[in-house]
């Protein structure tokens, strides 16, 4: 970047060890200059210390957490492109931290490939908005000036509006065990899927941001039939389908959103033209819809439910295979089973460990 002389500096907030030397490890192969911290406080030692331009940080951490990192680290350098790293149950605070000023988060385990995607992606974007205070500089005239600063500040707003609905999507799944977590899970398997099918790098991440929303209209779903046990009757199916028309209607006045309302409106059509709401067939359902359909069904098999023993990445990919072309795109499920089979994966959190 030509904003920075040598590499790019990369620092690594995790307060364990073995975290920071596989961050390390990775982030040196890809020739980024990389500092560590264990702690926030130390974190915050190391900007003062250092031009840092992307701040790789864990939710989670003795004395100062994550949350309360973010407008610290951007106080000492406000050009600071920051990424977290969660788990799972922590993804509502990590939407927090993209209220206060993160630019995106990526749930734990995290494949190398997207790691490196997001990493691209962000200081991209922190190269993107340097331009504009350049520019800015440049500019004589007061209102193109102003038109340049209004312009950051509405992509500012329109990145609270999402991480605050984000937000919302995970503290309504935290309620329920079995759908902890899920659709934070959905999104990231569903921009792998989608880097994997080809698409360009701006539709990987719509894919990835309606995967994190796509079960927004579940809150306007009856709680006894959301947490029912048992099958349910043809009535209660009808109230849950509407949580996608629901769903899409609680974000189309967000018009930045543009893509990611169809994708979460059609995430339950399916190909051979028997799902809902509207009944679409085949390459008539977008592809995003297409693709967090996949990733649904996979999440449901290899994730414990209360009616079912939850299977092998290896096993879900097999009985998946019987839905390619009736329930599942077929192009959709051949991505699906190749990133299955050869999945390279830095696992921060293991479940023999136990959560960090």
């Amino acid at each position: 970047m030509a904003d920075i002389p040598g590499p790019v500096s990369v620092l690594v907030v995790d307060d364990e060890e073995p975290i920071r030397n596989a961050l390390k490890k990775f982030l040196v192969q890809q020739q980024f200059e990389v500092y560590a911290a264990g702690s926030g406080d130390e974190a915050l030692q190391q900007l003062q210390r250092h031009k840092i331009a992307l701040m790789l940080c864990d939710i989670r951490m003795p004395g100062t957490s994550g949350i309360d990192l973010v407008p610290q680290a951007l106080e000492i350098e406000p050009e600071l492109a920051i990424l977290m790293l969660t788990a799972v149950n922590d993804a509502t605070s990590a939407a927090l931290c993209m209220q206060r000023g993160a630019l995106d988060y990526l749930t734990k385990p995290i494949e190398l490939a997207d790691l490196g995607r997001a990493i691209q992606r962000a200081l991209k974007r922190r190269e993107m908005l340097l331009e504009n205070q350049q520019l800015n500089r440049w500019l004589k005239e007061e209102v193109t000036t102003r038109t340049a600063e209004l312009q950051i500040e509405r992509q500012k707003l329109e990145r609270i509006s999402v991480a605050t609905l984000e937000a919302l999507v995970n503290a309504l799944e935290a309620k329920d065990p079995y759908m902890r977590g899920h659709s934070a899970r959905v999104a990231d398997f569903s921009a792998s899927l989608a880097a994997q099918l080809g698409l360009p790098e701006e539709d990987v991440e719509l894919v990835r941001h309606a995967g994190r929303l796509h079960d927004i209209g579940k809150i306007g779903t009856r709680e006894a039939v959301m947490n029912k046990q048992g099958p349910l009757t043809p009535e209660e199916f009808e109230h849950i389908k509407q949580h996608v028309i629901i769903g899409s209607q609680i974000l189309s006045p967000l018009a930045h959103l543009g893509n990611i309302i169809g994708a979460v409106r059609t995430h339950h059509e399916r190909w051979d033209g028997s799902g809902y709401p509207d009944g679409l067939r085949g390459e008539e359902i977008p592809v995003g819809g297409r693709i967090i359909g996949a990733a649904e069904v996979y999440d449901a098999l290899t994730t414990s439910r209360p009616y079912q023993e939850k299977m092998t990445p290896e096993q879900a990919v097999g009985r998946m295979a019987d839905l390619a072309g009736t329930v599942l795109d077929p192009k959709v499920y051949d991505a699906l089973a190749m990133i299955v089979s050869r999945r390279q994966t830095l696992v921060f959190l293991d479940e023999e460990v136990g959560p960090a």
